[in-house]
């Protein structure tokens, strides 16, 4: 059974980084042919894919965040990171980690609980 768990801190102040990690648990983020994913959604909102870090290390982002994500990993931890720069009140929202596979894309067997993320000064 792998569990994914998250952490960071739950309150960032606007301009500031927002940088969560997800410690895996029951499986390898390194095994074929899975992607390591962020999800958020805000209060009142649908959920929204932020992106991936897959297990060949490879990334990808949402579009619309892309220029301010950054996903990477610590493969000797079995953990990934999220960290969203220049955040405002918009960017507040719980934020999800998940597994997704390659070969069925949009499929996350395996999600966080999910922290709660404010952006306030």
């Amino acid at each position: 059974q792998v569990q994914l768990q998250e952490s960071g801190p739950g309150l960032v102040k606007p301009s500031q980084t927002l940088s969560l990690t997800c410690t895996v648990s029951g499986g390898s983020i390194t095994t074929n042919y899975y992607y390591w994913s962020w999800i958020r959604q805000p209060p009142g909102k649908g959920l929204e894919w932020i992106g991936y870090i897959a297990y060949s290390g490879s990334t990808y982002y949402s579009p619309s965040l892309k220029s301010r994500t950054s996903i990477s990993r610590d493969t000797s931890k079995n953990q990934f990171t999220l960290q969203l720069s220049s955040v405002t009140p918009e960017d507040t929202a719980v934020y999800y980690c998940a597994r997704e596979f390659e070969g069925d894309i949009a499929t996350f067997d395996y999600w966080g609980q999910g922290t709660q993320v404010t952006v306030s000064s």
